[in-house]
């Protein structure tokens, strides 16, 4: 494109007193870049539209001015205000409610306590402190973004020294001496004083494209999940959880499930899960450990990087997100590593696994179609949505479930051998968790060999539903057998039917590298 072409671009997304300083500053770029970007063709630019959005995201992310950037840069490697900002505005534009009802309010309560009552016959675990609350999409990702971030910064810092030693070491060329201007994505800002030297600049740079990246998979993801502990942690800060009914509603339509029995069901896997996470002190610091100890592990193939930098077409975020996408530049194969990923599997597994033990004994006399649903979730956790993938090349691992079948067998059979009060006392510290018989079959995988889905595959649900509603008269026994069947074990004891048995695809194991 001509440059006449990105002129009237400027002008069309700042108007035309800041449009005119916008070219300016483009003027001042590095020649190298100023011919990079002429070189790709007008349509190819981004919508002025969403250049305005981005604008405004920056604005409620402290990029206003040289202090909020040194700020942004002293408070850690991934800039969080940037972050939510992106994740609040990728909510607002996707039709999401800016409040919850007081009828979808008063249908979780009404779930929520239904479930209580129920759980209290299949745990001996009490009910954590406080009520539940109902959450708007919004209102999900207030709550979880400083999770995901901690999660995520061991990560992110990598990332940042790598993505600052590839552009000042083995980019430097293109920018020696000062920088007066500097195209961030579709975004020309200004550059003081202060932060002229390309180092310093990288650093910013770096802290906000990963928070660009992280913002957008947090908007995404908030899009698809019903409840406070979908991922099989605890990410809000109220321990008793919450539901964004919104999506609820949404996925009881997707089912073509009587409403209620969807939010009953919802509602019980909820409050499992906090019963879980309240009564186990050691529980999520445990996640959050090993978790950790998984990120600081990786490694980035600065290479990779430089490759992936070479060939964005610009320095815009999509172009760039490869940079820090760690399916790309990532290196997560070491030893401490395998260590780590084993034990955030296996307790994963048990976690998922016992709340599904406790959600069937609890709504087995109250839910129809119990049954249908518990397998149609578990379908869905295994093959994970284009959010939880997202999330996983900026984490580098999984937080999906695996072996959930063998650990809920695993978990029935120690309550029909031992009762709920012996099975609940096993959480009292992570020594006394039962093994799973996989653990003892293969120390050097993860679980059986079973076929691994594809990345971003997706699941006929209307045929998987029709399909469950077919064999929804098995016998226990059928469904026992195909249990041990599938987990190796052949001794089943009294457990019960742990659901239509399928195609392996809910117990498959994808790559831990995503």
């Amino acid at each position: 494109m001509d440059e006449n072409a990105l002129h009237q671009w400027f002008i069309n997304c700042f108007g035309p007193v800041q449009g005119e300083m916008a070219f300016s500053q483009f003027n001042n770029l590095p020649e190298e870049i100023r011919e990079q970007l002429l070189s790709r063709g007008a349509e190819s630019l981004p919508d002025p539209q969403q250049v305005q959005s981005l604008m405004q995201a920056f604005m409620g992310g402290g990029m206003n001015s040289f202090g909020e950037m040194q700020q942004t840069i002293s408070e850690g490697p991934i800039n969080v205000k940037l972050a939510k900002s992106i994740a609040l505005q990728r909510v607002n534009s996707s039709g999401s409610e800016s409040s919850v009802t007081a009828e979808e309010g008063a249908t979780m309560r009404r779930a929520m306590s239904e479930a209580n009552l129920w759980l209290d016959i299949a745990t001996a675990f009490n009910p954590p402190a406080g009520e539940a609350e109902p959450l708007t999409r919004a209102g999900w990702v207030e709550g979880t973004i400083d999770a995901w971030a901690q999660f995520a910064a061991p990560v992110a810092a990598s990332m940042n020294e790598a993505l600052s030693a590839v552009i000042s070491d083995r980019l430097g060329d293109a920018f020696e001496g000062e920088i007066t201007g500097m195209y961030a994505g579709p975004v020309p800002i200004p550059i003081p004083d202060g932060m002229k030297d390309p180092k310093q600049l990288m650093k910013l740079f770096a802290n906000t494209s990963y928070a660009m990246q992280l913002g957008q998979a947090a908007g995404a993801l908030s899009l698809e999940v019903r409840g406070s502990f979908d991922q099989g942690i605890r990410m809000l800060d109220n321990p008793a959880g919450g539901m964004i009914m919104q999506n609820v509603d949404d996925y009881a339509t997707s089912l073509e499930f009587d409403a209620s029995e969807v939010t009953e069901f919802l509602a019980l896997r909820e409050q499992a899960y906090a019963r879980l996470y309240a009564s186990v002190p050691w529980l999520m610091p445990r996640f959050t450990a090993l978790i950790g100890k998984y990120a600081r592990g990786i490694t980035i193939d600065l290479d990779a990087m430089e490759e992936q930098l070479r060939d964005a077409s610009a320095f815009d975020p999509e172009s760039l997100s490869g940079a820090v996408n760690l399916a790309n530049v990532g290196i997560t194969d070491t030893p401490e590593q395998r260590e780590a990923l084993r034990s955030i599997e296996t307790l994963l597994a048990l976690v998922e696994g016992w709340v599904d033990c406790a959600v069937w004994r609890a709504g087995m006399a109250h839910l129809p179609h119990l049954d249908q649903l518990r397998e149609m979730m578990r379908r869905e956790r295994a093959v994970g949505g284009p959010a939880e993938l997202t999330f996983e090349n900026l984490l580098g691992l999984q937080l999906r479930p695996k072996r959930v079948r063998e650990a809920a067998a695993q978990w029935e059979r120690i309550t029909n051998e031992q009762g709920l009060e012996a099975r609940d006392a096993m959480w009292g510290h992570p020594d006394m968790l039962p093994a799973l018989p996989s653990d003892a079959t293969d120390a050097d995988t993860t679980g059986p060999a079973e076929e691994e889905p594809r990345k971003g595959s997706s699941i006929d649900w209307d045929a998987e539903l029709s399909k469950l509603l077919d064999d929804d008269g098995a016998g226990d026994g059928q469904a026992e057998g195909d249990d041990a069947q599938e987990n190796g074990d052949s001794t089943t004891g009294d457990a019960h039917d742990d659901g239509p048995a399928d195609d392996g695809s809910d117990t498959s194991e994808p790559s831990h590298q995503a």
